[in-house]
């Protein structure tokens, strides 16, 4: 027998929390694009692999609201892996704008890539599953559970707050990693694994959640020990978390008579790599750049509009924004964006505030019936 097996036969109570939860879930269940319902599922629909690992590099630190749109767009233009393989890869970062973290968007592209050359189907294996591009291990299980219907210890920042306050673990979360994938992989049913998975995930996010959990409407309220001690908020515990640094630096948004903005390439590796933006100066996540006209990309009439703040993951970022009106030369590796196309480039978020703080809407889809006049 095998040791998982053994320890499940053990705990019994795991048993009973997966069987409560799954009934909880037949009945409060999330609609979500990408997912199939579990009446679905009972009448033998199978999810589509490329749809849930679309689905799940894209909620990788971003919400389940904000992907909703984002995952519609791209399974609109790209319906399977082998037409998102077929794609530019600057269409792919195009569509990805906005959704942050473009490491993501790039790894998405190769690892498409890769699965289309072997023959469009996706390894239902988490060994072979981690060894394509931007697939970990968190990923890898969900697509097991979900997409295969295999036992799998899928555990993401909700599952890890279920478990912290169910087995009221108080270990630091930073710390205790192994310690809530331990629970999880005794909890995990070998029937309807991927409906398990899921409900956890609904669980933390409808239920169980940071502030104020709805305890008294948890469908495993019986089991946990954060409930009884009567402080669920405490968990998970938390180490507390340093200051960020701040960064300055300065954004330049040219002009040409035509209303076109003046853009770039940033360097496909780094910060924002492969991305679209308006010059700016020399800042990185531990460095400052330079924050006066002075370091404007060529000579011109260039008037302050402002100042933008945005945070990355590791550092936040203040950019003061100046604007000049040009007569349209082209600096070299710069190109200019008319305004019916602004919208549509890969600009990434502080981008488009920078541009915003320069010309209030421009980064906004044209109404079709209007068009943009050039600045006076």
């Amino acid at each position: 027998m095998a040791p998982a097996e053994q320890t499940r036969k053990t705990i019994p109570q795991d048993s009973d929390i997966a069987s409560r939860l799954l009934g909880w879930y037949d009945v409060h269940h999330r609609e979500l694009p990408w997912r199939i319902t579990p009446r679905e599922h009972a009448r033998g629909i199978r999810p589509d692999p490329y749809r849930i690992w679309l689905s799940e590099v894209m909620l990788q630190q971003t919400t389940v609201e904000a992907v909703k749109s984002y995952f519609r767009v791209f399974v609109e233009k790209w319906p399977d892996v082998e037409a998102l393989a077929a794609a530019p890869t600057e269409d792919v970062m195009k569509a990805w704008a906005g959704l942050g973290y473009y490491s993501r968007a790039r790894n998405l592209k190769a690892c498409a890539d890769l699965v289309a050359e072997r023959g469009g189907r996706f390894p239902d294996t988490e060994t072979a599953l981690r060894e394509l591009p931007g697939v970990g291990a968190y990923t890898s299980a969900a697509i097991m559970a979900i997409a295969f219907d295999r036992p799998a210890a899928v555990v993401d920042g909700n599952v890890e707050r279920v478990i912290s306050r169910l087995f009221s673990i108080m270990t630091p979360l930073s710390e205790a990693k192994a310690e809530i994938r331990a629970h999880v992989e005794r909890m995990v049913p070998d029937t309807r694994p991927g409906d398990f998975a899921q409900a956890m995930m609904d669980l933390g996010a409808t239920i169980c959640t940071p502030r104020r959990p709805r305890c008294m409407l948890c469908p495993l309220r019986g089991d946990c020990s954060a409930v009884v001690s009567g402080d669920p908020e405490h968990f998970p515990v938390r180490l507390p978390k340093a200051d960020k640094p701040l960064r300055r630096g300065a954004a330049f948004v040219a002009v040409r008579g035509d209303g076109a903005i003046l853009l770039r390439k940033r360097a496909e590796k780094g910060l924002l790599g492969g991305m679209t933006e308006v010059p700016t100066t020399a800042w990185t996540a531990r460095v400052d750049g330079a924050t006066t006209q002075a370091a404007a990309p060529f000579p011109g009439n260039w008037k302050p509009t402002g100042r933008i703040a945005h945070v990355f993951t590791h550092f936040a970022l203040e950019l003061d924004v100046f604007l000049a009106n040009t007569k349209g030369e082209t600096p070299a590796g710069h190109f200019w964006s008319l305004p019916s196309d602004i919208s549509g480039e890969a600009l990434p978020t502080v981008m488009k505030k920078a541009i915003e703080a320069a010309i209030p809407g421009a980064t906004k889809k044209p109404s079709p019936h209007s068009a943009k006049r050039p600045h006076d």
